[in-house]
Protein backbone atom coordinates (compact mmCIF):
# COMPACT_ATOMS: atom_id res chain seq x y z
CA UNK A 1 0.00 0.00 0.00
CA UNK A 2 1.38 3.40 -0.99
CA UNK A 3 2.27 5.65 1.93
CA UNK A 4 1.89 9.42 1.54
CA UNK A 5 3.55 12.06 3.70
CA UNK A 6 2.84 15.79 3.75
CA UNK A 7 5.09 18.52 5.13
CA UNK A 8 3.78 21.97 5.95
CA UNK A 9 0.46 20.70 7.29
CA UNK A 10 0.47 23.43 9.95
CA UNK A 11 0.64 26.05 7.18
CA UNK A 12 -1.99 27.05 4.66
CA UNK A 13 -0.84 25.17 1.55
CA UNK A 14 0.09 21.95 3.34
CA UNK A 15 -3.17 22.02 5.29
CA UNK A 16 -5.15 22.40 2.06
CA UNK A 17 -3.33 19.40 0.58
CA UNK A 18 -3.81 17.29 3.72
CA UNK A 19 -7.51 18.15 3.87
CA UNK A 20 -8.03 17.23 0.22
CA UNK A 21 -6.28 13.88 0.71
CA UNK A 22 -8.41 13.20 3.79
CA UNK A 23 -11.58 14.13 1.88
CA UNK A 24 -10.64 11.47 -0.67
CA UNK A 25 -10.35 8.89 2.09
CA UNK A 26 -6.60 8.50 1.76
CA UNK A 27 -4.27 7.72 4.64
CA UNK A 28 -1.30 10.02 5.17
CA UNK A 29 1.43 11.08 7.54
CA UNK A 30 1.54 14.72 8.54
CA UNK A 31 5.08 15.91 9.26
CA UNK A 32 5.13 18.84 11.65
CA UNK A 33 7.74 20.71 13.66
CA UNK A 34 5.02 21.27 16.27
CA UNK A 35 2.69 18.24 16.13
CA UNK A 36 0.08 19.88 18.38
CA UNK A 37 -0.58 22.43 15.62
CA UNK A 38 -1.28 19.78 12.95
CA UNK A 39 -4.90 19.34 11.82
CA UNK A 40 -6.89 16.42 13.18
CA UNK A 41 -7.88 14.58 10.02
CA UNK A 42 -9.33 11.11 9.44
CA UNK A 43 -6.71 8.66 8.21
CA UNK A 44 -3.83 10.93 9.23
CA UNK A 45 -1.07 10.31 11.75
CA UNK A 46 1.19 13.12 12.94
CA UNK A 47 4.96 12.79 13.13
CA UNK A 48 7.48 15.25 14.52
CA UNK A 49 10.22 16.40 12.13
CA UNK A 50 12.42 19.32 11.23
CA UNK A 51 14.10 19.90 7.87
CA UNK A 52 17.54 19.74 9.44
CA UNK A 53 16.84 17.05 12.09
CA UNK A 54 18.09 13.87 10.47
CA UNK A 55 17.06 11.32 13.09
CA UNK A 56 13.54 12.64 13.67
CA UNK A 57 12.95 13.02 9.96
CA UNK A 58 14.31 9.55 9.15
CA UNK A 59 11.88 8.02 11.64
CA UNK A 60 8.98 10.08 10.27
CA UNK A 61 9.76 9.04 6.68
CA UNK A 62 10.43 5.38 7.32
CA UNK A 63 8.21 3.47 4.88
CA UNK A 64 7.00 6.59 3.03
CA UNK A 65 6.71 6.24 -0.75
CA UNK A 66 5.44 9.65 -1.87
CA UNK A 67 6.41 12.93 -0.19
CA UNK A 68 4.88 16.36 -0.55
CA UNK A 69 7.73 18.73 0.27
CA UNK A 70 6.69 22.29 0.97
CA UNK A 71 9.80 24.46 0.86
CA UNK A 72 11.15 25.41 4.28
CA UNK A 73 10.55 28.86 5.74
CA UNK A 74 12.64 31.63 4.23
CA UNK A 75 15.95 31.88 6.08
CA UNK A 76 19.67 32.07 5.46
CA UNK A 77 19.80 28.34 6.30
CA UNK A 78 17.00 27.18 4.00
CA UNK A 79 19.20 25.67 1.28
CA UNK A 80 21.17 23.63 3.80
CA UNK A 81 17.93 22.52 5.45
CA UNK A 82 16.64 21.38 2.07
CA UNK A 83 19.81 19.42 1.36
CA UNK A 84 19.64 17.61 4.71
CA UNK A 85 15.94 16.86 4.30
CA UNK A 86 16.30 15.56 0.73
CA UNK A 87 19.28 13.40 1.70
CA UNK A 88 17.30 11.96 4.60
CA UNK A 89 14.29 11.28 2.39
CA UNK A 90 16.41 9.49 -0.20
CA UNK A 91 18.13 7.38 2.45
CA UNK A 92 14.76 6.52 4.01
CA UNK A 93 13.59 5.08 0.70
CA UNK A 94 11.16 7.76 -0.47
CA UNK A 95 10.37 7.01 -4.11
CA UNK A 96 8.87 10.32 -5.28
CA UNK A 97 9.16 13.91 -4.04
CA UNK A 98 6.63 16.55 -5.07
CA UNK A 99 8.39 19.84 -4.35
CA UNK A 100 6.88 23.33 -4.21
CA UNK A 101 9.31 25.43 -6.20
CA UNK A 102 8.89 28.90 -7.71
CA UNK A 103 7.86 30.16 -11.13
CA UNK A 104 10.90 30.97 -13.24
CA UNK A 105 13.36 29.18 -10.97
CA UNK A 106 16.81 29.51 -12.51
CA UNK A 107 20.38 30.51 -11.61
CA UNK A 108 19.81 33.92 -13.22
CA UNK A 109 16.32 34.72 -11.88
CA UNK A 110 15.86 38.32 -10.78
CA UNK A 111 13.90 37.18 -7.73
CA UNK A 112 16.69 36.02 -5.45
CA UNK A 113 14.77 33.19 -3.79
CA UNK A 114 13.91 31.68 -7.18
CA UNK A 115 17.63 30.94 -7.50
CA UNK A 116 17.49 28.93 -4.27
CA UNK A 117 14.57 26.93 -5.64
CA UNK A 118 16.59 26.15 -8.76
CA UNK A 119 19.40 24.79 -6.60
CA UNK A 120 16.95 22.65 -4.61
CA UNK A 121 15.37 21.28 -7.78
CA UNK A 122 18.76 20.23 -9.10
CA UNK A 123 19.68 18.67 -5.77
CA UNK A 124 16.49 16.58 -5.69
CA UNK A 125 16.99 15.44 -9.29
CA UNK A 126 20.57 14.40 -8.55
CA UNK A 127 19.47 11.93 -5.85
CA UNK A 128 17.83 9.64 -8.39
CA UNK A 129 14.52 9.83 -6.50
CA UNK A 130 11.46 10.41 -8.67
CA UNK A 131 10.24 13.98 -8.59
CA UNK A 132 7.67 16.50 -9.74
CA UNK A 133 8.35 20.22 -9.39
CA UNK A 134 5.42 22.58 -8.87
CA UNK A 135 6.66 26.05 -9.77
CA UNK A 136 4.11 28.32 -8.10
CA UNK A 137 3.88 31.98 -9.01
CA UNK A 138 3.11 34.60 -6.34
CA UNK A 139 -0.03 33.79 -4.39
CA UNK A 140 -3.28 35.65 -4.95
CA UNK A 141 -3.74 35.13 -1.22
CA UNK A 142 -1.01 37.71 -0.54
CA UNK A 143 -2.20 40.50 -2.84
CA UNK A 144 -4.31 42.23 -0.20
CA UNK A 145 -1.41 42.01 2.28
CA UNK A 146 0.76 44.06 -0.08
CA UNK A 147 -1.31 47.11 0.78
CA UNK A 148 0.32 49.32 3.41
CA UNK A 149 -1.35 51.16 6.27
CA UNK A 150 -1.66 54.14 3.93
CA UNK A 151 -3.68 52.07 1.39
CA UNK A 152 -0.74 52.06 -1.04
CA UNK A 153 1.13 49.14 -2.64
CA UNK A 154 4.76 50.19 -2.87
CA UNK A 155 7.48 48.54 -4.92
CA UNK A 156 9.59 48.90 -8.08
CA UNK A 157 7.30 46.78 -10.28
CA UNK A 158 6.72 49.40 -12.97
CA UNK A 159 4.15 48.31 -15.53
CA UNK A 160 5.20 44.67 -15.22
CA UNK A 161 2.61 41.93 -14.85
CA UNK A 162 2.21 38.95 -12.55
CA UNK A 163 0.09 35.84 -13.18
CA UNK A 164 -0.59 35.24 -9.48
CA UNK A 165 -2.28 32.01 -8.37
CA UNK A 166 -4.49 30.88 -5.49
CA UNK A 167 -3.08 28.44 -2.95
CA UNK A 168 -6.25 26.36 -3.01
CA UNK A 169 -5.72 25.75 -6.74
CA UNK A 170 -2.08 24.81 -6.13
CA UNK A 171 -3.16 22.37 -3.42
CA UNK A 172 -5.70 20.63 -5.63
CA UNK A 173 -3.13 20.33 -8.42
CA UNK A 174 -0.64 18.88 -5.94
CA UNK A 175 -3.16 16.23 -4.92
CA UNK A 176 -3.62 15.29 -8.58
CA UNK A 177 0.11 14.62 -8.75
CA UNK A 178 0.38 12.90 -5.35
CA UNK A 179 -2.37 10.42 -6.20
CA UNK A 180 -0.82 9.45 -9.55
CA UNK A 181 2.89 10.26 -9.30
CA UNK A 182 3.99 7.96 -12.12
CA UNK A 183 1.96 10.02 -14.60
CA UNK A 184 3.85 13.12 -13.51
CA UNK A 185 7.33 11.71 -12.91
CA UNK A 186 10.26 13.96 -13.82
CA UNK A 187 7.95 16.78 -14.88
CA UNK A 188 8.06 20.46 -14.02
CA UNK A 189 4.79 22.40 -13.95
CA UNK A 190 4.52 26.18 -14.12
CA UNK A 191 1.50 26.99 -11.97
CA UNK A 192 -0.05 30.39 -12.61
CA UNK A 193 -3.44 32.04 -12.53
CA UNK A 194 -5.38 32.61 -15.73
CA UNK A 195 -4.80 36.37 -15.86
CA UNK A 196 -1.69 38.53 -15.73
CA UNK A 197 -2.12 41.84 -13.93
CA UNK A 198 -0.08 44.98 -13.30
CA UNK A 199 0.17 46.31 -9.76
CA UNK A 200 -2.04 49.22 -10.82
CA UNK A 201 -4.71 46.76 -11.98
CA UNK A 202 -4.36 44.76 -8.76
CA UNK A 203 -4.83 47.98 -6.75
CA UNK A 204 -7.99 48.77 -8.72
CA UNK A 205 -9.46 45.31 -8.03
CA UNK A 206 -8.58 45.59 -4.34
CA UNK A 207 -10.21 49.02 -4.24
CA UNK A 208 -13.47 47.55 -5.51
CA UNK A 209 -13.26 44.67 -3.04
CA UNK A 210 -12.53 46.90 -0.06
CA UNK A 211 -14.88 49.68 -1.05
CA UNK A 212 -12.11 52.21 -0.50
CA UNK A 213 -9.25 53.48 -2.68
CA UNK A 214 -6.03 51.47 -3.02
CA UNK A 215 -3.23 52.79 -5.21
CA UNK A 216 0.16 51.64 -6.48
CA UNK A 217 3.32 53.70 -6.06
CA UNK A 218 6.17 52.65 -8.32
CA UNK A 219 9.16 53.07 -6.03
CA UNK A 220 12.69 53.39 -7.27
CA UNK A 221 14.95 50.56 -6.16
CA UNK A 222 16.63 52.90 -3.70
CA UNK A 223 13.26 53.93 -2.27
CA UNK A 224 12.24 50.28 -1.97
CA UNK A 225 15.26 49.33 0.10
CA UNK A 226 14.89 52.41 2.28
CA UNK A 227 11.17 51.91 2.94
CA UNK A 228 11.74 48.31 4.03
CA UNK A 229 14.35 49.27 6.59
CA UNK A 230 11.48 49.96 8.98
CA UNK A 231 11.84 46.23 9.65
CA UNK A 232 15.12 45.08 11.17
CA UNK A 233 16.02 42.23 8.82
CA UNK A 234 19.22 40.84 7.26
CA UNK A 235 20.31 42.00 3.83
CA UNK A 236 19.21 38.78 2.08
CA UNK A 237 15.64 39.43 3.24
CA UNK A 238 15.65 42.99 1.89
CA UNK A 239 17.02 41.66 -1.40
CA UNK A 240 14.25 39.06 -1.59
CA UNK A 241 11.50 41.58 -0.87
CA UNK A 242 12.72 44.13 -3.39
CA UNK A 243 13.55 41.60 -6.10
CA UNK A 244 9.97 40.30 -5.97
CA UNK A 245 8.96 43.62 -7.53
CA UNK A 246 11.94 44.00 -9.86
CA UNK A 247 11.25 40.51 -11.23
CA UNK A 248 7.73 41.68 -12.06
CA UNK A 249 9.16 44.78 -13.72
CA UNK A 250 11.46 42.57 -15.80
CA UNK A 251 8.50 40.50 -17.01
CA UNK A 252 9.66 37.31 -15.32
CA UNK A 253 6.34 36.64 -13.55
CA UNK A 254 3.99 37.64 -16.35
CA UNK A 255 3.54 34.48 -18.42
CA UNK A 256 0.29 32.55 -18.14
CA UNK A 257 0.86 28.79 -18.19
CA UNK A 258 -1.76 26.17 -19.15
CA UNK A 259 -0.33 23.62 -16.70
CA UNK A 260 -2.57 24.40 -13.74
CA UNK A 261 -5.80 24.21 -15.71
CA UNK A 262 -4.61 20.92 -17.20
CA UNK A 263 -3.98 19.46 -13.74
CA UNK A 264 -7.21 20.83 -12.26
CA UNK A 265 -9.51 20.08 -15.15
CA UNK A 266 -11.01 23.57 -14.80
CA UNK A 267 -9.78 27.18 -14.99
CA UNK A 268 -7.91 28.52 -11.94
CA UNK A 269 -9.28 31.41 -9.92
CA UNK A 270 -8.89 35.06 -10.89
CA UNK A 271 -8.15 37.70 -8.27
CA UNK A 272 -11.76 38.91 -8.32
CA UNK A 273 -13.04 35.36 -7.86
CA UNK A 274 -10.59 34.69 -5.07
CA UNK A 275 -11.55 37.84 -3.21
CA UNK A 276 -15.22 37.01 -3.62
CA UNK A 277 -14.62 33.62 -2.04
CA UNK A 278 -15.42 31.67 -5.18
CA UNK A 279 -14.85 27.90 -4.98
CA UNK A 280 -12.00 26.52 -7.10
CA UNK A 281 -14.28 24.35 -9.20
Amino acid sequence: MTTLAVTGATGVLGRFVAQELADRGLQQRLLARTPAKAPNLPGATVHRFAYDARDETAAALDGVDILFMVSASESAERLEQHRIFVDTAATAGVKHIVYTSFFGASPTATFTLARDHDITEKYIAATGVGYTFLRDNLYLDFMDALVGDDDVIRGPAGAGRVSAVARIDIAQAAVTVLTDPEAHAHKTYDLTGRESLTMTEIAKILSAHRGSPVSFHNETIEEAYESRKRWDEPQWQYDAWVSTYTAIAEGEMARISPHLEQLLGHPPLTLREFLAGAPAS
